[in-house]
């Protein structure tokens, strides 16, 4: 009897849970479909009513501040009580600059040309037929992050310029700022512009991970996931998605000093490559360095990166550089060339020539940033030519992959991937393109 008894209970909890999975495959569909159709209204919107609506956001965001403050008080300490970092913590907390910083994005994104309907080419072909290449929006994109609420508004007006329609989920830590903000840039949205679509933005509604996959399997509604987060998080994210997936896995970038290099420049670029912001994906993680130019540049460059705090793990040779003239390194092992510090650790090794530099960059490299200092333009072209990397600079920091370093304004992420957006993304790789033909009654003999 108490057997049968057991046997019914674990059947209705088994039911119980098919249940819920229902209700959550049902709940991401409905939220899908619903961007597909607001994608489809989005579409026929002009660059002057998106713009306005941006400002209306904007100004409701600035306008709003008590409220969007008093929401996230509630994930600041949701967060302590998760035992939160104090490092994500800050990224959690919207002060009055980060609100204010949120408005000043949606505003310099209005500012921006609208990438819809730029002509990317044009061709006259022989037979009358008139074809021209023209930017569209992708359609209905999710974002995946972490942490940082701000992201929401950042996201989401980027996505709404270019004419796509945005599903957000962030992380569970921030869950009252990410909705309270979405629902102001909607309503905003709304109040000057009654017909527009009401999920253009949506922040999806349960903390549940297993959300995740079940939005990801929607192909037929869903076009592109962007996750911008850690190494861990954008795997999961590829490995469980039936959507493209554009990934920023992690940033192993490089600084390769060339033998031909002006010693103060080397230094201010390796210097700043690291220091500047260690923690961001960016900041250089391995020094490289000509052997022709270690003993002029290493012991200055050593002793002001030691100074600033840099741990430094070096080979052999920049081990005994560096200890002879009473600099504290560590041996680097195998592991340290392919490890994303984003602190204030540095690798250095010293390389035989360019040849090695490069090979080097692109059997350790992730795809992110590089950067050689050098006098001669032939060395420059040909390591800019064989790096493999979405950035390639030429005495200058690795510090300035960034999208409003170059000129795109807020960015929405930056891409490691080569098929697709590559580097920084802004508005104009947050659109696809589709073809027009136009011809006078033109038929295919």
């Amino acid at each position: 009897m108490r057997l049968a008894k057991r046997e019914m209970s674990l059947t209705t909890l088994g039911q119980a849970v098919g249940l819920a999975c229902m209700t959550l495959k049902e709940e991401m569909t409905g939220l899908a479909k619903h961007a597909r159709l607001a994608s489809r209204q989005l579409a026929g919107m002009s660059a002057a009513d998106k713009n306005r609506a941006l400002l209306a956001m904007a100004d409701a965001i600035e306008d709003n501040a008590s409220a969007i403050q008093a929401e996230n008080a509630k994930d600041m300490v949701a967060g302590e009580e998760m035992g939160l970092s104090k490092a994500l913590l800050d990224r959690l907390l919207l002060d009055d600059a980060r609100i204010a910083g949120m408005a000043t994005g949606l505003r310099e994104v209005v500012e921006l040309p609208d990438p819809v309907g730029r002509v990317l080419d044009e061709r006259d072909r022989p037979n009358g037929l008139k074809l021209s290449k023209v930017a569209s929006p992708i359609g209905v994109i999710v974002i995946i992050y972490e942490s940082r609420p701000n992201v929401t508004a950042d996201a989401a007006g980027l996505c709404f310029k270019s004419g796509n329609v945005t599903i957000l989920r962030g992380g569970k830590e921030a869950i009252h700022s990410n909705q309270i903000i979405a629902r102001t840039m909607i309503d905003a949205a709304v109040a000057v512009d009654p017909e527009f679509p009401l999920n253009a933005i949506q922040v999806v509604p349960t903390t549940d991970r297993a959300a995740i996959p079940e939005l990801l399997s929607l192909n037929e509604y869903v076009d592109l996931c962007i996750p911008r987060g850690g190494e861990n998080l954008i795997r999961a994210v590829a490995e469980c998605s039936r959507v493209p997936v554009i990934k920023h896995y992690k940033g192993i970038c490089h600084v390769y000093i060339d033998s031909d290099a002006d010693a103060a420049m080397a230094e201010e670029v390796a210097f700043n490559s690291k220091v500047h912001r260690p923690g961001v994906c960016n900041a250089a993680e391995t020094l490289l360095i000509n052997k022709a130019a270690a003993d002029d540049i290493l012991p200055s460059l050593g002793k002001r990166l030691d100074e600033a705090g840099v741990v430094l793990r070096g080979d052999a040779p920049t081990q005994a550089i560096l200890s002879a003239s009473g600099i504290s390194v560590s041996a680097a092992t195998e592991l340290d060339w392919d490890e994303e510090y984003l602190d204030l650790v540095l690798s250095i090794k010293i390389v035989a020539d360019t040849c090695e530099a490069i090979n080097h960059i692109n059997n350790h490299g992730s795809g992110h940033t590089e950067a050689i200092v050098t006098n001669s333009a032939d060395t420059a072209k040909r390591f800019q030519t064989e790096v493999d990397a979405s950035t390639i600079f030429w005495n200058a920091s690795t510090r300035f992959t960034d999208g409003g370093q170059f000129g795109m304004g807020a960015e929405i992420g930056i891409s490691t991937d080569k098929i697709g957006a590559r580097g920084p993304m802004g508005l104009e790789e947050l659109t696809s393109y589709k073809w027009l033909g136009v011809a006078d009654g033109l038929i295919r003999e």
